[in-house]
């Protein structure tokens, strides 16, 4: 059971980033935007060099990235799953409620309905949603059979 817990997790990560990384893509495609490095003719080391310099950029767009929503085809049919990401606002019971956005702008507030059953994690420990505090940075996802909401203390100054 485990592992296939861990595989849906690993599974649904990898589909955000995809997603992430598409939007970049295509993003750039459209701009018209060319490389910043002519391809040298010893061995490419400058075409490698601009594609890691383009990961880097398409992962700042995930790290970006405030709330989606995907349709994922499963063994069961396509199913939706989704994450918002923001600073918390309240905790009542089973109802988180947030700010989306990043430390700098803030996009919308929204409540969230948190199973019991939910895995909660503040700075990478097991814990319970009750502990989670007002003025933290959280990752809500939720997929069709499982919800994950991952808290850490944000950095003073």
């Amino acid at each position: 059971m485990k592992h296939l817990i861990a595989r849906h997790y690993r599974g649904l990560v990898a589909a955000l980033t995809c997603v992430a990384l598409g939007v970049g893509i295509s993003a750039i495609t459209s701009a018209g935007a060319t490389t910043t490095k002519p391809a040298t003719s010893s061995g490419g080391a400058g075409v490698r060099a601009t594609a890691g310099q383009r990961l880097k950029r398409h992962r700042g767009i995930l790290r970006r990235s405030v709330h989606g929503d995907l349709v994922v085809h499963t063994k069961d049919g396509f199913q939706t799953a989704s994450f918002d990401r923001g600073r918390v606002d309240s905790i009542s019971g089973d109802r988180l409620t947030l700010t989306e956005g990043t430390p700098k702008a803030s996009y919308r507030s929204v409540t969230l309905t948190i199973p019991a059953d939910a895995r909660v994690r503040d700075g990478g420990s097991r814990t319970e949603l009750s502990s989670v505090t007002v003025g933290q940075r959280v990752l809500v996802i939720q997929a069709p059979k499982r919800t994950v909401v991952l808290a850490h203390t944000p950095k003073q100054g």
